[in-house]
């Protein structure tokens, strides 16, 4: 079976926009691309994007899924099993919120609010979250993330914040410029540096992937936009550009 890609967006409730972000960053890509241009999906691709949307249920950013999903060590059923313990308890969650629905509904004096505790579903997404990363984030950016942001404490963290509120505020400051300026290369420069010396080395491919992201996932966006609304666009085009260079 192969499906077009309008075809898997009619099946998933994703957006093309979103599958062609996903060849982008080499999150997922088709399994093949025919002469005519048709990007094409098949079963193995289908199952990927599964589990891509299983992790976003889950909260996790694009670039860890990617990470975990790619690792040598990554068990689908494994995974999936795991899936299905935390979707066992949103349907009991759901499932008495209906019976407390139907309860005032027939009229029955019921001030309970118990059933709208998310504490017993946000503890098992944590508990996962915490085991998939120890199973199979083992990517060396990942790591090496993990290490620095161990060792920063409270003032070290304050100060982080400030350097990148400073970059990201210098971005919006300058939406007035093209993205090829050289004031925005400039900040590309800075921003690609400070990854690199508070995180992780920030390659060229890895900063070209987060710029797709921080336009297309909405967490990033809105995040990024309180600069300034468009300062997330301006920025992924200003990173676009440095990389192609």
């Amino acid at each position: 079976m192969e499906l077009k890609i309008n075809e898997v967006a009619k099946l998933t409730g994703i957006t093309v926009r979103t599958l062609h972000y996903y060849d982008e960053i080499n999150l997922l890509k088709p399994s093949k691309i025919t002469e005519a241009g048709y990007r094409l999906y098949d079963e193995e691709a289908i199952a990927t994007l599964q589990q891509i949307l299983f992790f976003k249920e889950l909260d996790f950013p694009l670039n860890e899924i990617k990470d975990i999903i790619t690792s040598p060590e990554f068990d689908r059923i494994k995974a999936l099993k795991k899936h299905k313990e935390l979707l066992i308890k949103k349907r009991g969650r759901i499932d008495k919120l209906i019976k407390l629905v139907d309860k005032t509904i027939e009229g029955e004096d019921n001030m309970s609010f118990d059933e709208f505790d998310m504490t017993e579903i946000e503890s098992a997404k944590k508990k996962y979250a915490k085991e998939v990363k120890e199973r199979w984030g083992s990517s060396d950016a990942y790591a090496e993330s993990e290490k620095k942001a161990k060792g920063y404490n409270k003032e070290q963290w304050q100060q982080i914040d400030e350097e990148s509120k400073k970059i990201l505020k210098a971005f919006a400051d300058n939406m007035d410029k093209a993205p090829d300026s050289k004031e925005a290369q400039e900040l590309v420069s800075n921003w690609q540096n400070f990854i690199t010396e508070r995180f992780y080395k920030c390659s060229n491919e890895i900063l070209q992937g987060l710029g797709a992201m921080y336009s297309a996932d909405e967490r990033f966006k809105k995040n990024i936009d309180r600069n300034g609304k468009g300062t997330a666009e301006f920025m992924s085009k200003a990173i676009e550009f440095y990389c192609k260079k």
